[in-house]
């Protein structure tokens, strides 16, 4: 894909930089969506556009208003087996329009052009399933009996799982009319204060040192050997996000009253219920793994980040030391090769079949690696659709936390390739075993490269880095939904000032963290910046439970019960085809003991533990 140019205050010292950058990482892959569409002005992207309207339409036509008559009496299971056929293929081929004009926007959210391709395109997809909107309301209203007959004999029986999701909505549905509006009004309102998100963080640039650098470059230096960088880093992190403080603190007030209106309006109690119907998980078992981590702040991130201080030689960390190289360890770039073939070995050595997957991602151009300006920041693996393949975005700068990312999104990537077989209704996986596949591969990667390494120093800083990433995945990631949960709740009181969100953010994080990290002044607009916030609210909590739940998982796999490979595959190809607590169990986990926590925190007690024996 064609990047944008560097702005002029970027150049030349940065443009220098970038390319020396580029030398030591080697040649770095852009994704080729042709796969999806060839471009912008491909005319097969206007036909397909153009058809998805036209077949929306004509669905409405032929559907609305009948769908009780087609579920009643002989044939109906083959009348509504035809019609959920007819409707997943519609959300197939708007998957993929969408799909393409939002990763095409992701490669440059700065880029005019491309921010009213994907705006305009999701308008008229928007129009477009409106005209669908009816068909899950009105299968919602059919009698439970009369449904559960239908759905006991072929062809319906096949999308049962996805109907049974459905049903479990109908208590929160509204009238037609209303589901309606809502739908349509997305646009102009949570889809445009994303966008308007989105666009602002990645066109805000950070002074570090002479340069002008975006928001992936800036956060990587964090991770720099040289603590006067990365103080700088910091303090050009806070300057440039509370100068913008206004605009987030309007976005995050606007955006937690649309979710306080829309909970309201369809009768969800707690501010977290919506998502957890989304993710099929029971309120309880999300509130066990909250209580759990929250139990255990003093033995993991307290303890942790002491003993990382007086690695130092100190009492306690600046908060831009926290993520900081352990000192007198080579810190050295990975190149791209090098990364590859990391996690290409570490998934071959679980399963050929894994590494093989893999490695289409490499070969066939479904990731995108270099950082360019105006690119969305972070990782993500989009699955597309089933009829497509997913892609991968990293922003890879050569760190051994950039080998773990790639490991991370491409766990993800072969979960969506292997749950696509279920079609376009059930190869979604909830976000209670999402992170499975990818906290797993990323596992596997730094387990393999633990076991390669003989160096005590090397060891213990790969050690550490692996211990900080888990307490980065579950103790922060339950911070942040703690933080979310204050934050909407204190909503519901009226608009918050930006020294209102900040003080509950300090609070959470002074707690969550422990006394060894410093909290000092600068660090209070950091909320500022996180996606998860804006796009998925009380989505984090699904990080924590994937690591504690792949902690558990990995712990049978060292184990080495015999079939765990064949069962691991059969979990991540059942996408969003069977509940949670069926597919753990051929695994003899259940994750609604509340006992079940405790498997996957210990392990990072231990790996804690081990840390302080190499001290001695």
């Amino acid at each position: 894909m064609p990047t944008r140019a560097a702005a002029p205050s970027e150049a030349p010292q940065s443009a220098a930089q970038a390319m020396a950058r580029a030398v030591d990482l080697g040649p770095l892959p852009e994704w080729d969506l042709s796969d999806l569409y060839a471009g912008l002005d491909d005319p097969a992207f206007a036909r397909d556009l153009a058809r998805a309207e036209a077949e929306c339409r004509a669905f409405a036509e032929a559907y609305q208003g009948r769908i009780a008559a087609l579920a009643a009496g002989d044939g109906a299971s083959d009348r509504l087996g035809t019609a959920v056929a007819a409707y997943e293929a519609l959300e197939d081929l708007m998957g993929r329009l969408l799909s393409f004009a939002g990763l095409v926007y992701s490669g440059d959210t700065t880029d005019p052009a491309r921010a009213k391709f994907y705006g305009d395109t999701q308008e008229r997809l928007t129009a477009a399933s409106s005209d669908l909107l009816f068909f899950t309301l009105e299968l919602n209203r059919v009698p439970d009996e009369v449904l559960d007959a239908a759905t006991a004999l072929p062809p319906l029986a096949r999308y049962r799982p996805w109907i049974e999701d459905i049903r479990r909505e109908k208590p929160h549905q509204l009238s037609d009319e209303l589901e309606r509006l809502l739908l349509e009004k997305s646009v102009t309102g949570r889809a445009a204060w994303n966008r308007l998100f989105d666009e602002t963080v990645a066109s805000l640039r950070f002074p570090v040192r002479g340069e002008l650098l975006t928001l992936e470059p800036t956060l990587n230096k964090l991770q720099d050997a040289d603590e006067g960088l990365r103080r700088d880093a910091a303090e050009a992190l806070s300057g440039v996000f509370r100068a913008n403080l206004r605009l987030f603190t309007l976005i995050t007030n606007t955006l937690a009253k649309d979710k306080e209106i829309a909970d309201r309006w369809r009768r969800f109690g707690d501010v977290a219920d919506s998502r957890h119907l989304a993710n099929r998980v029971e309120p309880e078992v999300v509130a066990a793994l909250v209580e759990a981590v929250t139990a255990a702040y003093p033995r993991l991130s307290h303890r942790y980040y002491r003993l990382k201080a007086r690695w130092f030689g100190r009492d306690s960390l600046a908060y831009w030391d926290r993520n900081a190289p352990l000192p007198k360890v080579e810190q050295r770039t990975i190149p791209w090769a090098e990364a590859r073939e990391t996690v290409l070995s570490a998934y071959g050595a679980f399963s050929p079949r894994m590494a093989e997957i893999a490695r289409t991602f490499f070969d066939g151009g479904w990731i995108d690696a270099p950082v360019r300006p105006g690119k969305a920041p972070g990782a993500f693996a989009h699955p597309t659709v089933p009829s497509s393949h997913p892609y991968v975005l990293v922003n890879y700068q050569g760190k051994p936390r950039d080998v773990m990312t790639l490991a991370h999104e491409l766990g993800h990537g072969v979960h969506q390739v292997l749950a696509a077989g279920n079609g376009a209704l059930m190869a979604p996986t909830p976000l209670t075993l999402a992170e499975t596949a990818s906290v797993f591969g990323e596992m596997l990667t730094f387990r393999r490269v633990l076991d390669a390494t003989t160096d005590r120093r090397q060891r213990r800083a790969l050690l550490a880095a692996k211990v900080e990433d888990m307490i980065n995945t579950v103790v922060r990631q339950i911070a942040f939904y703690v933080f979310e949960r204050e934050l909407h709740l204190a909503r519901r009181a009226g608009e918050l000032t930006a020294d209102q969100i900040c003080a509950l953010w300090m609070s959470v994080q002074a707690e969550s963290l422990g006394p060894a990290i410093r909290l000092d002044a600068g660090y209070e607009p950091f909320w500022a910046y996180i996606p998860h916030f804006i796009h998925s609210p009380f989505y984090v909590y699904a990080y924590a439970f994937g690591d504690c739940l792949v902690n558990s998982l990995y712990g049978v796999y060292r184990n080495a019960e015999e079939g765990f490979v064949d069962r691991y595959f059969a979990l991540l190809s059942a996408g969003g085809s069977k509940p949670y607590g069926e597919l753990l169990a051929p695994f003899g986990l259940d994750a609604r003991d509340p006992s079940f926590w405790q498997i996957g925190l210990s392990m990072i007690e231990g790996m804690i533990a081990e840390l302080e024996e190499m001290e001695a």
